[in-house]
């Protein structure tokens, strides 16, 4: 099972130490990988047990534009169909993984795209388009 922390907002430190620091606090869940994403006040560190997409799947994901992003603990059981939908819309994947049709979906139907999943989940969206600054959005599963 994987996992990941993050910081954001005024008085954050999104520093890589910081983030690395508190994601070694989650090593046993993601001993394969360890990613972190600083930008602009808002921090992530994932930490990965690759089971889906093993060689391509690291996280953070990103949007075409790489002005959204998106780690994602657990499993979307649908996302096949998710994605073959968002490819026909135009979508371009870089990986395997199910997480990346998070990004592409957020993209798409903003926050509501969470009613679309069919999993067992915990994930983070960053959202860098608004003028005001970064948007952290933090979503369950129904069972959560």
């Amino acid at each position: 099972m994987c996992g990941f922390v993050g910081v954001a907002g005024p008085g954050a430190d999104p520093s890589s130490e910081s983030l690395r620091a508190m994601g070694a606090t989650l090593a046993h869940r993601g001993p394969d990988d360890e990613q972190v994403l600083s930008r602009e006040g808002v921090g992530l560190c994932f930490r990965r047990l690759s089971i889906i997409d093993v060689e391509g799947g690291a996280q953070p994901l990103w949007n075409e534009d790489q002005d959204i992003a998106c780690v994602l603990n657990g499993e979307l059981y649908n996302f096949q169909e998710l994605k073959t939908e968002l490819e026909a819309r135009g979508h371009r994947f870089r990986t395997r993984s199910d997480a990346e049709v998070i990004v592409h979906l957020y993209e798409e139907e903003g926050a509501e795209f969470v009613h679309r999943l069919v999993g067992m989940f915990s994930i983070a969206v960053v959202d860098f388009r608004s003028s005001a600054g970064p948007e952290v959005l933090l979503f369950r599963d129904r069972m959560g």
